[in-house]
């Protein structure tokens, strides 16, 4: 509650100092607040951008002491996270409940540059993620549905994407 105060203070204080023609979003990237409920959605978009651009990506989990990789290609933003998907029935289903600690890996070859993920995933079981996943990729639906017991979707939390290439430095974000 003292931190909700606090923050309501800050607020207020630089909302005096802006115009009234200044934006809600703009107040916050003056500010840099964020809270634990807020994700750094332009990284977010950024990481998702590269997924999608790169279309086929790589992910590594654990199966035991081996690791295990195979290439995956669903990505989509919902609810201001990055979400994935898989059936139940696969291998990578039970590795990544056993442990839900991935990796990521997406190489975007024209550019020469490529993006490393650490990630832990978490289940959503709610049919809405599920039907929404299922929207945007509608060629999974003639083997997965909103209401089965096999889709499985999974949203990407404590994100640390580094982006490398072979010219550059590599830039690491967090979300």
């Amino acid at each position: 509650m003292k931190r909700l105060i606090g923050l309501l203070y800050v607020f207020l204080f630089v909302f005096s100092l802006t115009t009234a023609t200044a934006s809600a979003s703009n107040i916050t990237d003056r500010l840099n607040v964020s809270n634990e409920s807020e994700q750094p959605v332009k990284e977010m978009q950024e990481v998702y951008d590269f997924l999608k651009r790169c279309g086929t990506y790589f992910l590594a989990t654990a199966d035991g002491n081996q690791p295990r990789v195979r290439p995956f290609g669903t990505a989509v933003i919902f609810e201001n996270r990055i979400y994935i998907q898989t059936g139940k029935k696969k291998r990578v289903s039970g590795q990544m409940k056993a442990n839900p600690k991935i990796e990521i890996c997406a190489l975007d070859l024209a550019a020469g540059k490529w993006l490393r993920i650490e990630a832990t995933v978490v289940e959503d079981e709610r049919r809405e993620a599920k039907q929404y996943v299922l929207d945007q990729y509608p060629e999974l639906k003639s083997m997965y549905s909103a209401d089965d017991d096999n889709t499985h979707v999974l949203y990407l939390k404590n994100v640390r994407a580094t982006f490398s290439s072979f010219a550059g430095e590599d830039r690491t974000v967090t979300f």
